[in-house]
Order: C-alpha cells, then sequence, then structure tokens
C-alpha cells in the first residue's frame, strides 16, 4: 500500500488522572410521619413553589439585563411571602436553573450546527457515491435526496431562532419538567389518568429545599437536623400558625439516621457546618424522602506515577457490561477476563441501580487485586448519536445511546473515591480495533473465549500505564537471514544506536572472551559464537521487565 494511501490516525491524547467529587450527598426516608405532618410539608412546597415560579419567571424576562440591583429587588420581594432565608434559597435555585437552560440552549446549538453541516455535505455529493469512516457519503436516491433538503431547511430555521433566542438571553425553563409535561397529551401510553399526572405535577413543581449555613446551629436555620435525627423546619410567614415549637417552627414525628456516611454526618453537624436539605415526595411510592448534602474540598489526585505502580484495571465501557482484565506494571495481562454485567431497560431508578451494582462489583474486585487505579475510557458520544450522521442505522445509534458514559463516569469517580482507588481517563481511539488485532487470538485458548471487548479492556489498561497497545517485540530468528520474514525492530524510533551492532547482552560474555586469552581466528570465533549463544538465550527469557525495556 502506498504511504498516501493509508489510513491517516489522529492523534491520541495522554492519559490523566480524574478529579475527585466535589459534594456529598444522602438520603433516608422520612418514616411514620402523621398526617398533620404530611399536610404541613405539602402546603410549605406547595406556597414556595408558586413563589419560586414567579421568580424564575422574572428571572427569565431579566434576560442578559439581570445585575445585583435586580437580584436584590427580587429577594426582597420574595422575603415578605416567606423568610429571607428561604428568598435566598428560592432565588439560588433560580440563578442555578436560568444557568443550566443557557448551557443547553448551547448544546442544542452546538447540536443543530453538526447536524447541518453533515446535510450540507451529503447533499452535496453524487446519488449512491459511497462514504468513508470519516465521512458519509451521498444519498441512495432521489426521494431520500429530496426529503434530506426539506430536513436541512427545518434544521436551519430551528438553528437561526436558537441564534436569536441566544443572543437576546431568551431561554425556556418548564419547571415539573418538559417530560412530564408533554406527558399530559398522552396519559393512556403513559398508564396515568389525570388525577395521578396532577398530583406527580404539583409534587414535581413544590420547592422544599435550603441550602447551608456554616456557623448557624447545627449547619442549617431553615431545615434543621439534629444530631439525634429530629427534623424541624421554618415555617414561611403566612404559614406561621402551624407552628408546633419555638419561634415557628415545625417538628417532624419522623427521625431520620442516615445508613451511609452517617458519622461523617454526625460530625459534620455537631461542629456547625453547612449542610443543605432537600426533602420531596416520591408520588408513586408514596414516601418521602430528605436529602443532606455538602460540599467537599477538591481531592487532591495522586500522581500518574503512583497510579500505575502496583498495575491497573482496564474497563472496556458497552451497552450491557463492562468487560474488564488486569494487568501488571509492565502491561502484561494477569488471570482471566472478568465481565459484569448490566440490564439497563426499565425506569430510571432500575437504571441507576444496575450502575451502581456492577461499579460495586468492579471496586470490590480492584481492591482485592491490589491495584492502585482503574483505567476507563474517556467516552463522549454527544456528536456521535444524530440520526444525521449514521443515517438508516437506527439500531446503531440506540446502541450508542444506551452506552451510560456521563452517568458511568461521575458513579465510578464517586464510588472509587470511597474505597482508595484512582480513575485514569484514556483516549478511547482505535481500543477495540487495535485491541482485537493485538490481544484477542494470543490469549484465546480452549478453557479461555476472549472477545473483542475483553481484548479492548488490555488496550485501555495499556494505554494507561503508558505502554503501546501492541504486543511484545518477537525475539530474532535462528540465523540472521530474512528467510522467516523479516525481523522487527527492537529499538525506538528515538533511541541513539538503534542501527548499530548490538553489545553482548550479558557481563558472562565479557568475562568469557577475556578468560580465553586468545587472539587466534579459532578463539575469536569461539568467542563469537559463545556471545551469540548467550544473547540469544537471554533474549527469549519471558521477563516483564525486560520485554517492556525492549519495546521501548
Amino acid at each position: 500500500m502506498r504511504q498516501d494511501q493509508k489510513k491517516q490516525l489522529r492523534v491520541i491524547a495522554d492519559p490523566f488522572v480524574v478529579l475527585g467529587p466535589s459534594g456529598v450527598a444522602l438520603r433516608d426516608r422520612l418514616k411514620h410521619l402523621t398526617p398533620e405532618d404530611e399536610k404541613v410539608l405539602r402546603l410549605v412546597g406547595e406556597h414556595l413553589g408558586s413563589l419560586a415560579s414567579r421568580d424564575l419567571a422574572a428571572r427569565c424576562r431579566d434576560g442578559l439585563e439581570h445585575s445585583t440591583a435586580t437580584w436584590a429587588a427580587r429577594k426582597q420581594g420574595l422575603t415578605v411571602g416567606s423568610s429571607s432565608r428561604w428568598a435566598g434559597s428560592i432565588t439560588k435555585a433560580t440563578h442555578d436553573q436560568w444557568a443550566l437552560s443557557r448551557r443547553c440552549q448551547l448544546a442544542h446549538i452546538q447540536g443543530l450546527e453538526a447536524g447541518v453541516r453533515t446535510l450540507t455535505h451529503r447533499l452535496s455529493l453524487p446519488l449512491g457515491e459511497k462514504g468513508t469512516k470519516r465521512a458519509a457519503g451521498g444519498y441512495r436516491s432521489k426521494g431520500e435526496w429530496f426529503h434530506k433538503t426539506r430536513r436541512l431547511a427545518a434544521l436551519e430555521h430551528r438553528l437561526d431562532v436558537a441564534r436569536a433566542e441566544r443572543e437576546a438571553g431568551v431561554v425556556n425553563v418548564v419547571r415539573g419538567g418538559r417530560r412530564l409535561l408533554n406527558t399530559r397529551h398522552n396519559l393512556p401510553a403513559a398508564e396515568l389518568t389525570e388525577t395521578e399526572w396532577r398530583e406527580r405535577w404539583e409534587a414535581e413543581r413544590w420547592f422544599l429545599a435550603a441550602d447551608g449555613e456554616a456557623g448557624k446551629r447545627y449547619g442549617n436555620e431553615t431545615i434543621r437536623v439534629t444530631p439525634d435525627g429530629e427534623v424541624g423546619i421554618k415555617l414561611p410567614a403566612p404559614l406561621a400558625h402551624l407552628a408546633n415549637a419555638k419561634h415557628g417552627r415545625y417538628v417532624l414525628a419522623s427521625k431520620i439516621a442516615f445508613a451511609h456516611r452517617g458519622q461523617e454526618w454526625a460530625d459534620r453537624v455537631e461542629a456547625n457546618r453547612a449542610v443543605a436539605y432537600r426533602i420531596h415526595l416520591d408520588v408513586e411510592r408514596g414516601r418521602w424522602y430528605l436529602t443532606a448534602s455538602w460540599q467537599r474540598p477538591v481531592i487532591r489526585t495522586i500522581p500518574l506515577e503512583s497510579a500505575r505502580a502496583k498495575g491497573v484495571i482496564g474497563v472496556d465501557t458497552n451497552a450491557d457490561h463492562f468487560a474488564a482484565y488486569r494487568l501488571d506494571r509492565h502491561g502484561n495481562p494477569i488471570g482471566e477476563p472478568h465481565r459484569f454485567h448490566y440490564d439497563l431497560s426499565g425506569s430510571a431508578n432500575h437504571r441507576d441501580a444496575q450502575i451502581r451494582h456492577a461499579i460495586t462489583q468492579v471496586l470490590h474486585w480492584a481492591k482485592s487485586c491490589g491495584v492502585a487505579a482503574i483505567a476507563i475510557e474517556d467516552l463522549d458520544f454527544t456528536a456521535e448519536k444524530t440520526r444525521e450522521k449514521h443515517g438508516r442505522k437506527k439500531r446503531f445509534r440506540q446502541l450508542i445511546s444506551g452506552i451510560p458514559t456521563g452517568r458511568l463516569k461521575a458513579r465510578l469517580v464517586s464510588m472509587a473515591a470511597g474505597t482508595g482507588l484512582s480513575i485514569v481517563a484514556v483516549d478511547p481511539a482505535y481500543t477495540s480495533m487495535w485491541g482485537g488485532q493485538h490481544w484477542r487470538k494470543p490469549l484465546a485458548t480452549p478453557r479461555r473465549k476472549m472477545s473483542r471487548h475483553d481484548a479492548a479492556g488490555i488496550a485501555i489498561g495499556r494505554r494507561a500505564l503508558g505502554h503501546p497497545i501492541r504486543r511484545r517485540t518477537a525475539p530474532p530468528q535462528h540465523h540472521r537471514s530474512d528467510g522467516a520474514g523479516h525481523r522487527t525492530v527492537q529499538a525506538g524510533p528515538g533511541d541513539q544506536g538503534r542501527e548499530g551492532t548490538r553489545p553482548p547482552a550479558t557481563e558472562r560474555a565479557h568475562d568469557a572472551r577475556d578468560r580465553t586469552g586468545n587472539t587466534g581466528t579459532r578463539a575469536t570465533s569461539r568467542t563469537s559464537k559463545t556471545v551469540r549463544d548467550v544473547r540469544s538465550d537471554q533474549i527469549r527469557v519471558q521477563n516483564s521487565l525486560l520485554l517492556t525495556q525492549l519495546e521501548r
């Protein structure tokens, strides 16, 4: 194959250690609530939710004209109907929601731009022209070409509207969720009645969240939780008559006890450090929950060399399982491949539980192996799921969409930090292709079935360790000619003296030459034969460190 016809490979990014989590969130159920408790929670949530809706509408009207003065005016107006602390929590949540909508708006614009580029390129090609792996080809028929021109016009119109809204600072926000709002128009498919949908809609629009305050009693004056689990709420001014404790507070009959990180939470509360709380109702189950959260200082990641010192676990992420393989610090596979399956069908809670269970199994196995890091691919399929790029490959797009890249990375980083493991992210380019090419067949045995995903796990681990994905360099042939094929290169392109004659591999060869003391032709020939035999035997030793040095 000519050099100009070879496939141009993209640049491989360097691996890096992922930063640890920046916050902690715990959740516990509020059990044994009395009817009076539920009534008070519903009234408070409904009242504060209406204030939050009005504040969000005011913030959206301000758009890019928002300033400190407008924020202070909004907060002052909310304080009259609640309290200064409730008003601060509502305005902060409003600002966060508006900023999130702006980021989503930018991502939507970028997706539309990618679709327009793809359609424009494919429409400019002749009908039936084949595409490449980097760019799609022309459309198959005139009918398909015509329909794509109509879709291009629609996308260009949406893009113009989205750009105009972004320049004007206009965002579209739905308190309660756009998906639940659209469900109202198709209740039979969702298997809901109008009453059930209305109950869910109202519960999603309630507001029962309070930010923490460092230095205040138990870290929060609005929703206060004592170390023994007693929950008290500062009632808004219009509902102060419902208080059952001093200073306009209502104390619930239920007590909480965090099973996970409970001691960490108790230490923080007793030290009066800031803790934020949120109370919400799961309408489907009819249960109330309380979530505690707080920020933690950014955990300093260990150096990459320290993470590689004890080897790594290479994990290949797939739509239904993790394929993991253990590698030592020299990049050699150890033991058997491991697969951790999960099922991403069903509800969101079920999918999240499946991911957490699979990650827990990976972490337990990694701890038992004694490694210090887990290597994963830094995947992002945002631009790979568009219909314009893959066309009729609907099943392939569904497969890519099913891989939980974002949630997996967030969960894995958070859970690994609790077990003392580090996460090394690597470039995902060519891991499956090169792993299957160099590792699938050599490691397959009658008792070991190697899949393409298992081989990709080895490729990911080797890239995290800083080694090339290809296997070790083969030893030299039994003679110096090329009768058995060209000999593989033993030195890297940057090593000095790589074209010269190799010196003896051991000091024993030098000692043998010195002991002979002869300078004749037969002595020289005998010494050379000894050196060559020693070198040949030495280079075939299956030593992982030696093989790594030769590969470099």
